[in-house]
């Protein structure tokens, strides 16, 4: 038997994309309390462990309802998790559009890593969900995000508020195809 769970689990040249489970919930946590990491993301205010199992319980919901959410990256030539990428809906909105997302641990980023889970993001967004587009937004500053959207082909849209702050957007049209770089870089 196939479920979601199972279906949506992707596999990259160097990565592997899982739907939260419990047992990512450590290395989760330790992502999600990274200072550099969450700078442009949240209140400051540290991540517990309970708060990481209550954010995959709330994710396992939304991929049992809708068939998307949040994925742990995995790097596969050390099976350690590295960070997590989405497909969701702005803000967390039904009738927002979709948006690709991604979050790394520090000492995973400049490696291609976010491109790579960013274009397999979109490229689900396409073909299994069968949307024409997403978007990604960051924070105004959040350069790295910024270079991020462009590696992948995506095209800039404005500044828009989303999240309730001013956002830089990037959108991806189907037509336009998603790319992610074949070895690893630094920048």
């Amino acid at each position: 038997m196939t479920d979601v769970f199972t279906k949506a689990i992707i596999q990259t040249e160097r990565l592997r994309l899982e739907p939260f489970k419990p047992s990512h919930a450590k290395a989760l946590k330790a992502i999600n309390n990274e200072a550099e990491v969450m700078r442009y993301l949240s209140s400051g205010q540290p991540e517990t462990l309970d708060d990481t199992l209550n954010t995959i319980k709330r994710v396992r919901e939304r991929w049992a309802t809708l068939g998307y959410s949040w994925w742990a990256i995995i790097e596969t030539r050390t099976e350690a998790v590295i960070g997590a990428a989405c497909l969701q809906h702005v803000a967390g909105k039904l009738d927002a559009e979709l948006e690709i997302g991604w979050r790394l641990t520090g000492a995973a980023t400049g490696y291609g890593y976010a491109t790579e889970a960013g274009s397999a993001a979109a490229q689900y967004a396409f073909d299994v969900i069968g949307v024409d587009h997403v978007i990604a937004t960051a924070h105004q500053d959040n350069l790295a995000s910024h270079k991020v959207m462009q590696r992948i082909g995506m095209i800039y849209r404005g500044v828009e508020k989303h999240y309730d702050i001013p956002s830089t957007t990037y959108e991806l049209r189907k037509s336009d195809g998603a790319t992610a770089p074949t070895a690893p870089f630094r920048s």
